[in-house]
């Protein structure tokens, strides 16, 4: 039984919000096993559940949690952690996850000024790539400082809001 059901919560109810919401991270780009294994996590009183129960919840077969969760693993979504007194893993989301992986977008936009960088320095800032490529560079730059920006107003609001830092 899972954690929602004990929890004296309408199975049904959690159900729909799972796939309604998992649906909507998917129509975002995200992979579909993937955004059901973070909706249950995430609807979840704990924010933890082992690969059974999300197989249980989900109807999934283990082998789905496991890739789904290596996914969410990877864009720092979720994270695993042994079951105290059990070699079984179980896998959390924590309430700043959404922080976090926003936060780590921040590498990824780093490397692509980095090539974008060297793409105008070899097409030449002058030529019409060259000036494509040095927009896109300034777009990326931009972006960076107002999501830098963005971030330290949400800590503070946070922290505002529910106490946390």
């Amino acid at each position: 039984m899972t954690e929602s059901v004990e929890a004296g919560r309408d199975a049904e109810s959690v159900s729909k919000f799972v796939e309604s919401f998992a649906a909507q991270l998917v129509e975002a780009g995200m992979q579909r096993m993937a955004a059901r294994v973070f909706a249950a996590l995430l609807a979840s009183d704990k924010g933890v559940l082992t690969s059974a129960e999300l197989s249980e919840q989900l109807q999934i077969s283990p082998a789905a949690v496991s890739g789904a969760v290596r996914y969410l693993a990877q864009t720092h979504m979720v994270s695993r952690e042994r079951e105290p007194g059990s070699r079984r893993e179980r896998y959390r989301v924590h309430g700043d996850q959404w922080y976090e992986a926003l936060t780590n977008r921040e590498a990824v936009l780093k490397r692509w000024e980095a090539a974008l960088r060297e793409g105008v320095n070899s097409l030449g800032g002058d030529t019409p790539a060259g000036r494509r490529l040095a927009e896109t560079l300034a777009f990326f730059e931009f972006i960076e400082g107002e999501v830098a920006a963005m971030m330290e107003r949400w800590r503070v609001h946070r922290e505002k809001t529910f106490g946390q830092g």
